[in-house]
């Protein structure tokens, strides 16, 4: 699958959570440096009868998963996806260091300033001189390569990531919704995600 690999296993260990007992593995980035994680929960081994795996694949957020922002869905979209894996009983995690759409925390902080006078995320991000999205996933492809889950069930509401998944030769791949219900800081972020960035909101 895919091409040239970027990112291998480092380190392993348990991981007891308030959702469960996972299987924390640490992948470096070969071209980066950067350490991906995967919090991993049962046998998600495909053997002769592949069984789709649930698979959350999350970029870092530091404001969102540690600080509780209420500026965007990250934190309660990673808190969801651990624990609908757990009650499954059967999972993976991929967190990905990309902070900011993989733009870095200092410009996404400067993007926060940009969008505070009157940008929406997409419109800061192009002011700042990025894209929209920086992100890629062969990483990702990688990691879930080395835990031997090839078809997956991927928890999120952007199809990009789908298409990219594909792109990357996953051909067995199916869509979950993750949808979190907006609040009063993120309804404009959330529609923005929706109008310019094609993702998929019944909630805005």
């Amino acid at each position: 699958m895919g091409s040239k690999r970027v990112a291998i296993r480092a380190a392993g260990a348990n991981l007891p959570t308030a959702w469960g007992d996972f299987r924390i593995l640490v992948y470096r980035d070969i071209p980066t440096g950067k350490e991906h994680a995967a919090l991993v929960m049962g046998d998600v081994t495909e053997k002769d009868c592949p069984d789709p795996v649930l698979v959350r694949i999350h970029s870092e957020c530091l404001t969102g998963d540690i600080f509780g922002s209420l500026k965007c869905d990250c934190g309660p979209q990673l808190q969801e996806s651990l624990r609908r894996i757990a009650k499954e009983g059967r999972g993976v995690v991929l967190y990905l260091r990309q902070e900011g759409r993989d733009i870095g925390l200092t410009s996404k902080i400067l993007a926060y300033e940009l969008q505070e006078q009157g940008l929406d995320t997409v419109e800061a991000n192009l002011q700042l001189g990025h894209p929209s999205d920086a992100r890629t996933y062969d990483a990702a492809r990688d990691i879930l390569n080395d835990l031997g889950v090839h078809c997956v069930r991927l928890l999120t509401n952007n199809p990009t990531k789908i298409e990219a998944l594909q792109k990357l030769g996953f051909n067995c791949l199916a869509r979950v919704p993750l949808e979190i219900a907006p609040n009063r800081t993120n309804r404009a972020y959330l529609e923005t995600k929706k109008d310019k960035m094609g993702h998929l909101l019944d909630k805005v």
